[in-house]
C-alpha cells in the first residue's frame, strides 16, 4: 500500500485538492495497488478560496510523517489566506522531511512557492502560475528555481504546474512516480481522462 499526505492550507482551492482524491480514489479502487490518500491542515475546520469549508481527515500533529509515501499540496489565493498557512514553518517543516526522504513532491499552481519558500527548489526546474507583470514567476526565481513555462514541470522528485486546470495531470504524474506508467494509463482511461496536447503541455502563459 502506499500512502500519500495532502496538505490544504487555509484558502486552498477546492479543484486542486479534489485532483488527488479522485484520482488517487479511483486507484485505490481500481488500481494495481491499494492507495491511501490522508488530507490534514495546521487545524480543522479549514476554509477554500471560494467559500466551501473542509474538515481534513487530520491535524497536522496527529500524524506520522515516516508512514508516508509522497506529499501533494494544492495551490490557493493569497486573499484567502493562502500563504500564512503555505509560508508558515509547520508547513515549511512537512516539505523539508518529504524532501529529504526523497519522497516525492506534487505541487499544484502556486503551491510551488511553498516549495520554493521551504527552500528545496534551489537551482531546480520548476514552474508557478504566470501572468502579465510576472509576480509569481519573480517570486519562484527568488526562491533559487530555474523557471519554466510549461504547464507541469518536472524535476527529479519534484511536481510543479500552472494553474488549477493542471492538478489532474499532477496527480497522475505522482501516481506514477508511485506505482507504475501502465497504471496510470489504466485509470486515465478508466476516468475518461484525455492525453493533453503538445500545445496544451508547452504554450506560454502569458503571450
Amino acid at each position: 500500500m502506499k500512502r500519500i499526505l495532502l496538505l490544504l492550507a487555509d484558502g486552498f482551492e477546492l479543484l486542486e485538492a479534489a485532483a488527488f482524491t479522485d484520482v488517487f480514489g479511483w486507484a485505490d479502487i481500481d488500481g494495481e495497488e491499494k492507495i491511501e490518500l490522508v488530507s490534514v491542515g495546521l487545524r480543522s475546520p479549514l476554509k477554500c478560496t471560494f467559500g466551501f469549508s473542509a474538515i481534513p481527515d487530520k491535524v497536522l500533529e496527529e500524524v506520522d510523517l515516516t508512514e508516508f509515501d509522497a506529499l501533494a499540496i494544492p495551490g490557493g489565493f493569497d486573499g484567502a489566506g493562502f500563504y500564512e498557512d503555505a509560508y508558515s514553518v509547520e508547513f515549511s517543516d512537512v516539505i523539508k522531511f518529504f524532501e529529504s526522504e526523497n519522497k516525492p513532491i506534487a505541487s499544484v499552481c502556486v503551491a510551488s512557492l511553498a516549495l520554493g519558500h521551504a527552500g528545496v527548489l534551489k537551482n531546480r526546474r520548476a514552474t508557478v502560475y504566470h501572468q502579465a507583470g510576472g509576480k509569481r514567476k519573480d517570486q519562484l526565481e527568488a526562491f533559487g528555481a530555474e523557471f519554466v513555462d510549461m504547464a507541469v514541470v518536472v524535476d527529479k522528485g519534484l511536481i510543479s504546474s500552472t494553474g488549477p486546470g493542471t492538478g489532474v495531470e499532477v496527480a497522475l504524474q505522482l501516481l506514477s512516480n508511485l506505482t507504475s506508467e501502465k497504471n496510470t494509463q489504466h485509470i486515465r482511461q478508466l476516468m475518461r481522462l484525455p492525453e493533453p496536447s503538445n500545445q496544451w503541455s508547452n504554450q506560454p502563459q502569458v503571450s
